[in-house]
């Protein structure tokens, strides 16, 4: 007769080693309170030693929890986006929960509602609206558990809606359409990110409102979908006119497109234009010239924003302070010169 595989441990098994009731272990992995920290490390230890992990469905149904969090990202290989996910993961690990992931796709008119959908029939006890896109319609979504915003996000209607958003008055796209009219440049070109997305939507916004604060001419925007071939083609477009001397990206993919048309055109980087781009992508110091753009630090957003969601769902009934608004930063290299 063959031999059959080992038994899973159970929590029988942990708190037979624990030394302690069954109750008890029940107790230490609901978070419950009246365990001494002496009694919750000896059956955690037990639990590391046998390789024991609670059932997820006995303990959603015993404490009417998932500890599961459902994130709406975006089906796409863009660094913003992709890096922040996998910096969600890793920050919900740290604070014992898994996650569950829909992707809301651009070019799906209804994809975030969808998405959001999707979530809620897995069972989730809340939701983080990750680099949303608007709807068809632009209506008010509707969520029957607690989310957490990261950015600008479309209108929620929620049990309760936490936010962490970038710190005011230090706002990204306004802190480089100064930098690059400090530098004597009588106005900056704009190349947008897809209106959908409402983190390209306060970029172009930021910018457009820093020239018209600062008096100075405000050239209408070109649009781009991210990519450096677009930035490449909108770059050809600007690049014919000799008036354009400075250019803010509005992510680094399309600044480097746009570096290849200036410099296809005969137009030097930063000699005669000055680019920016945004994301603070890998490649970005090694492209030539190297690019300055803006950074933002995924992991610290995603572990700020996890431990205010959670901190909030293990006790709902007090909103905890927020975070620190997450701060981006400027990152200065050689595409960017005076005039």
């Amino acid at each position: 007769m063959a031999e059959t595989g080992r038994r899973r441990a159970g929590g029988t098994d942990v708190a037979r080693l624990a030394g302690v009731s069954q109750k008890t272990v029940s107790r230490v992995f609901n978070d419950e309170p009246n365990v001494t920290e002496e009694t919750r490390a000896r059956v955690l230890a037990a639990a590391r030693q046998l390789g024991y992990r609670p059932n997820a469905a006995a303990r959603a149904l015993l404490t009417g929890r998932h500890y599961r969090i459902g994130v709406v990202s975006l089906g796409t290989a863009h660094f913003g986006p992709s890096s922040l996910l996998v910096a969600l993961e890793r920050a919900a690990r740290r604070v014992d929960y898994s996650l569950s992931v829909a992707n809301s796709f651009e070019e799906d008119a209804t994809g975030l509602k969808a998405a959001v959908d999707n979530l809620l029939v897995q069972g989730v006890d809340a939701i983080i609206l990750s680099e949303p896109v608007d709807d068809e319609g632009n209506e008010t979504l509707v969520i029957d558990v607690p989310v957490l915003t990261l950015g600008a996000a479309p209108v929620v209607q929620a049990p309760t809606v936490l936010s962490v958003r970038a710190a005011e008055g230090g706002d990204a796209a306004a802190e480089v359409t100064r930098y690059l009219l400090g530098l004597g440049h009588r106005t900056v070109h704009h190349i947008a990110g897809p209106q959908r997305w409402w983190a390209a939507r306060e970029r172009r916004q930021n910018w457009h409102d820093t020239l018209v604060a600062a008096g100075a001419e405000v050239p209408g925007p070109l649009t781009g979908d991210w990519t450096a071939a677009s930035g490449y083609e909108l770059g050809r477009r600007l690049a014919r006119d000799p008036g354009v001397t400075a250019i803010f990206a509005a992510n680094d993919e399309m600044a480097i497109g746009v570096i290849h048309a200036l410099h296809e055109a005969g137009r030097d980087v930063p000699g005669d234009v000055s680019v920016v781009g945004f994301d603070d992508i890998p490649v970005a110091a090694h492209v030539w010239p190297s690019l300055t753009t803006v950074g933002s630090d995924n992991e610290e957003l995603a572990e700020a924003g996890l431990r205010y969601l959670t901190d909030f769902l293990n006790d709902p009934e007090h909103v905890p302070p927020a975070p620190p608004k997450h701060l981006h930063r400027m990152v200065i290299r050689n595409s960017t010169a005076s005039p």
